[in-house]
């Protein structure tokens, strides 16, 4: 009798988890992306800044928006990707401090956040993510060789991509994660869904094929992405390649605790990927 009730208990409990399992694939991009659209945001955070607008489309025709910021005497172009949530209006500070570095900086919204058009999904913010680079490099005529591809978040999957397909000088991914499976992991440790999840987000499958130079930046007490999945993407990693510790450091503090060092770290890799740099396609595949 004993047997039959845990057997029953059991029972119902693995019918809740896999119905909330169910639920969570369902909504799948609900959870991964969380946007704000316009007027959301921050927009008045630009006021008073050197800032173009840009718009562009992706490959099937999305209508994009992104800010474009010139540094005075820029050595190289910043195309940054930013996360799963807010939208561009939300990285103006962080851009801020950037540009020191003698960097331009290009920040895009992805499909349905900010002024872009459209709904998130994989296949979409993939097409994003080349359309911006494609305006940079075929657009605006900045050289690939003076391009650092900068991935925070989620934005790292992207930013890889580029970096898989494209020539550039240089990639830095931060807080970044390996694959959306192992990120369900982390997320929903009890529920079994990373075998079921559709979205990919492998960057842990393409760091191995990227050969230029790669920094990869996480702050060992991240609450979002653990700092094991940042160590595991750099270990996949092809050389050249650099890991940067944040001790004590989260998800959304990354460049206001790191301070200086951090930036300083960041320049460092500017001056050894632009003294690497070559035009030149990124990964051994591509012809």
């Amino acid at each position: 009798m004993k047997g039959k009730r845990i057997f029953e208990t059991a029972a119902v409990i693995l019918g809740i988890l896999v119905f909330y399992a169910v639920v969570l694939v369902s909504c799948e991009n609900k959870v991964i992306y969380h946007p704000h659209v316009y007027p959301e945001g921050e927009w008045h955070a630009a006021d008073g800044l050197a800032v173009e607008d840009v718009w562009f489309k992706a490959s099937d025709g999305t209508k994009l928006h992104g800010w474009y910021f010139p540094a005075t005497e820029a050595r190289a172009t910043l195309l940054f990707f930013h996360g799963n949530a807010g939208n561009l209006t939300h990285r103006v500070d962080n851009i801020q401090r950037l540009m020191p570095l003698g960097l331009n900086v290009f920040i895009f919204d992805y499909r349905g956040y900010g002024k872009s058009e459209g709904a998130p999904d994989e296949a979409g913010l993939l097409k994003d993510a080349q359309a911006a680079y494609d305006t940079l490099v075929k657009e605006r005529k900045v050289p690939p060789d003076t391009v650092i591809l900068f991935g925070r978040s989620l934005g790292g999957a992207f930013a890889a991509d580029v970096a898989y397909h494209n020539p550039a000088a240089g990639l830095i991914l931060e807080a970044a994660f390996t694959n959306a499976r192992d990120m369900a992991g982390a997320m929903f440790p009890v529920l079994p869904i990373g075998w079921a999840i559709r979205s990919k987000l492998n960057a842990v499958d393409k760091v191995p094929d990227i050969t230029i130079p790669k920094l990869i930046i996480h702050g060992t007490d991240d609450e979002v992405v653990p700092y094991r999945l940042g160590r595991k993407l750099y270990d996949a990693a092809a050389e050249p390649k650099a890991f940067y510790d944040l001790p004590g450091v989260g998800h959304n503090n990354t460049y206001r605790l790191g301070g200086q060092a951090y930036f300083d770290r960041i320049h460092r890799f500017v001056d050894e990927a632009l003294a690497d740099s070559k035009p030149k396609l990124s990964n051994k595949q591509a012809p």
